[in-house]
């Protein structure tokens, strides 16, 4: 994928090959219905989601793949089962575009990923102890 700048996450899937777009806009319907009050944006060059600040979820469109990022220690154990038959490696789950897309592991994953969000907020708000 050549690296553009993007103004929306529309532009960004149109910039794509067919066969991922219809991969991409299936990602992108089943995020922002499991997190709909995330923010949809174009970050880092890619389709992200950020709930109130806090980045959820990015996808990204490949020759060969889609990927979400992030994919954090926390989503890895969580969906370990569901994970093993695709890649996973340093943040990045990597779903082939040859396979149906997982919509129900894909919604889960947004919607443990809106919930490690929000912990990782009130960790920042609360008061540090001194001593």
């Amino acid at each position: 994928m050549a690296r553009t700048n993007f103004t929306s996450v529309d532009h960004y899937i149109a910039s794509q090959p067919e066969a991922t777009r219809r991969s991409l806009a299936r990602v992108r319907a089943t995020i922002r219905k499991a997190v709909p009050g995330a923010e949809e944006l174009i970050s880092y060059g890619i389709p992200a989601y950020k709930l109130d600040g806090r980045p959820v979820l990015y996808f990204a469109g490949w020759t060969h793949h889609y990927s979400l990022y992030p994919s954090t220690p926390g989503v890895v154990a969580a969906f370990s089962d569901d994970l093993a038959r695709y890649e996973v490696s340093k943040g990045t789950i990597r779903f082939p575009l040859s396979e149906p897309v997982p919509l129900k592991l894909i919604a889960a994953i947004a919607r443990f990923r809106a919930k490690e969000a929000a912990a990782t907020k009130r960790e920042r708000r609360s008061p540090r102890s001194r001593g």
